[in-house]
């Protein structure tokens, strides 16, 4: 009789055990959604062609974010016209809330076609993009974002002597180009492909591939700024662009990567990007450029032997 209530607590403590929890919510594995690869920072804000329809073209005001040759684009008229037609300095840079004025581009000449031809259909997008051409001289004029609209100036008023007529200050004199600074091989590696110069077919080369690994640390020829990061000339890849003193700009194109971004400070020997085959390039190469103003040099005969 004893036994009953040892036997009676123990199935009352079997009937008690709790159930198995469920596995911990940290180790339920959830698939999250994949995240879409972020733009590149050197992606200019693109143009809308909403610009008002005024004699010879538009009037386009410039909006914040905007370049030169997103502007372009977005009228599909060269940059180098608009510049020209605006008067832009080679340096210049837009103002936000700027009048712009987008000569209108001249249709190309038509062949003789025969009666009842069938009408041209528009360009596609991809037909635009490929034939809006683009120069390296573009990117130093039009890549610039555009910056707050400057106040504007107060007048200081000057004493003038009376019955004597007041004039103006003359202007300043252009200061004259200084030499190109002294400059380091951006990569080590030889020339390959062809030299700087005329080439046959009436091909021209403004600069000298140099042969590089992917990858490769490619370094600023000379201390400068970073004017222009990008790939809208799409032969050249990613290309950069940095400005040194005396009008004087160096081009590295065919980048895998760009590690600094515009209007970065950089020094001589400074790692700017990695070495790859971007644009038409068929191996791992450096496509290096100096000019002086709108001139292209040779640039063998700055770089150290």
């Amino acid at each position: 009789m004893r036994l009953l209530p040892t036997l009676f607590l123990l199935t009352a403590a079997c009937a008690s055990t709790p159930a198995p929890e469920p596995p911990p919510a940290s180790r339920i594995e959830v698939k999250q959604p994949a995240r879409p690869p972020a733009a590149p920072r050197w992606q200019a804000v693109p143009a809308r062609a909403d610009g008002a329809v005024v004699p010879g073209g538009r009037r386009h005001l410039v909006k914040r974010g905007e370049t030169g040759i997103a502007i372009a684009k977005a009228y599909a008229v060269p940059w180098s016209r608009i510049a020209a037609a605006n008067r832009l300095e080679r340096d210049a840079v837009l103002e936000i809330g700027q009048a712009l004025f987008v000569p209108t581009n001249p249709p190309p000449a038509k062949a003789a076609q025969p009666r009842q031809a069938p009408p041209a259909r528009a360009l596609t997008p991809e037909q635009q993009a490929a034939a809006f051409a683009l120069e390296v001289d573009d990117l130093i004029t039009g890549s610039s974002v555009a910056r707050p609209a400057a106040p504007p100036a107060t007048p200081t008023p000057t004493p003038s002597t009376p019955g004597k007529m007041q004039q103006s200050a003359p202007a300043p004199r252009p200061q004259p180009v200084s030499a190109v600074p002294v400059l380091a091989w951006p990569v080590d590696g030889r020339v390959i492909l062809s030299r700087f110069g005329p080439k046959p077919g009436g091909r021209v080369n403004d600069g000298v591939n140099i042969k590089a690994i992917r990858g490769q640390a490619v370094r600023a020829a000379a201390d400068g700024e970073i004017l222009y990061v990008g790939d809208a000339i799409a032969g050249f890849g990613l290309m950069m662009l940095v400005r040194h003193p005396g009008g004087v700009v160096t081009a590295y194109g065919h980048l895998e990567d760009a590690l600094a971004d515009r209007g970065n400070k950089v020094q001589r020997g400074q790692v700017i990007g990695r070495a790859g085959s971007s644009g038409e390039a068929k191996e791992p190469q450096l496509l290096f450029q100096v000019r002086q103003g709108r001139k292209p040099l040779d640039p063998l005969l700055y770089l150290p032997r």
